[in-house]
């Protein structure tokens, strides 16, 4: 009776946990075509990534307050000084590079690029030593062939067009109403673009190591967030200030901008971030960034929709590439995780006295986990 309780939760949480991360990828592509939007009205892009830190600041702070006030005792200079970092590489410098490369290409790429982060994070975790570059096993040939593989769709992205497909054609045309402000789309243009989105991902992966540190010292999710939002908060203030002097930028009417900038603070950084946290707890990591790719094709279908951005064969192979060896690194990084956990198990099974009913009940408890927990197979 147990375990079929057991066994019914478990499916509620993974059909639950799906919807959410559905949920969440529908307000990502929205966020990013806002985004978009908003660059081409004319909007500066410092002054909206200090308001949508602003914004998040003034929602998860009270969040934290309410249900972590016993945190506060535990925050000292270093939870500070990862604070500090986090809110740098994760959120005022990431989103700058990140509203950067909108504007100079097309919200398709830039949403494609991102499907790099496991690659990139990977890339980093071997040069800090974090992380062994193996050949030897699969899931080590997995991750490297990923790796490239991801990179060698990045390059088709960027410097292959090819023919233009044409998705449909409709009469909604939204740049055309607004004052574009966005660079000419050239060659050049392009180029710096990818690579500020490539920089994107490796701010990115620069926030992941630095919070998985933080975690270890600081484990009140809320209260970490809002530490890493009101850091972004102070640093994307005073570069705005420093970079963009014109007060009518920081005006915000009843328009785009405004709606832009409350969708990014709250629901992208506050909603989605809630969500994705109970995702991974239930879930794992693992299942949260399989979704990543759903961004993808929501993003490109609303790009050529509402945006009207050209889609190429280049980039659709591009695209293709990039997200498979997304599911090739996450595909080895869950092989290796498997692997660690029955070790982790076996070692803590392991008898303490001449008692052979411990090593017993040990194979029984490795035998149900084996036949309960799904065996991923590597994509084809």
């Amino acid at each position: 009776m147990d375990s079929l309780l057991s066994n019914r939760d478990r499916v509620r949480d993974g059909v639950k946990g799906t919807l959410l991360m559905v949920i969440v990828q529908i307000v990502y592509a929205v966020a990013n075509i806002l985004l978009k939007m908003a660059a081409n009205d004319g909007m500066s892009l410092t002054v909206l990534v200090a308001y949508r830190f602003l914004f998040s600041t003034c929602f998860l702070a009270p969040l934290a307050l309410f249900f972590e006030r016993d945190s506060l005792d535990n925050v000292d200079g270093i939870v500070l000084f990862h604070a500090f970092l986090c809110g740098l590489f994760g959120g005022s410098l990431l989103h700058n590079l990140y509203a950067e490369s909108l504007a100079l290409i097309s919200v398709t790429y830039v949403t494609a690029m991102l499907n790099l982060v496991p690659a990139t994070t990977y890339i980093l975790a071997v040069l800090f030593r974090l992380e062994r570059m193996s050949f030897r096993t699969t899931r080590g040939k997995a991750k490297v062939l990923g790796t490239l593989t991801g990179i060698g769709g990045a390059m088709i992205l960027t410097f292959c067009k090819g023919k233009r497909i044409q998705i449909w054609t409709t009469h909604i045309d939204l740049p055309r109403h607004m004052t574009i402000s966005s660079h000419a789309s050239t060659a050049s243009s392009r180029l710096w673009g990818c690579l500020l989105a490539l920089a994107t991902c490796l701010s990115y992966s620069l926030w992941l190591i630095i919070q998985g540190k933080m975690t270890q010292r600081f484990p009140w999710q809320h209260s970490s967030t809002a530490l890493t939002c009101a850091m972004s908060s102070f640093q994307s203030v005073v570069a705005a200030l420093c970079i963009n002097r014109d007060w009518n930028q920081w005006k915000l009417g009843w328009n785009i901008r405004l709606l832009t900038v409350a969708f990014t603070g709250i629901l992208t950084s506050g909603v989605a971030y809630t969500l994705i946290a109970w995702c991974v707890m239930k879930k794992g990591p693992l299942f949260v960034a399989i979704f990543n790719p759903v961004m993808l094709v929501i993003v490109t279908l609303g790009g050529s929709f509402i945006l009207d951005e050209p889609l190429y064969v280049g980039s659709v192979i591009g695209m293709v590439l990039v997200v498979f060896g997304l599911y090739m690194v996450l595909w080895g990084k869950s092989k290796e995780t498997n692997k660690e956990a029955a070790s982790e198990q076996s070692r803590a099974c392991l008898p303490s006295d001449d008692n052979d009913q411990s090593i017993q009940i040990c194979d029984e408890q490795l035998h149900i986990n084996s036949s309960i927990v799904p065996q991923k197979k590597p994509p084809s």
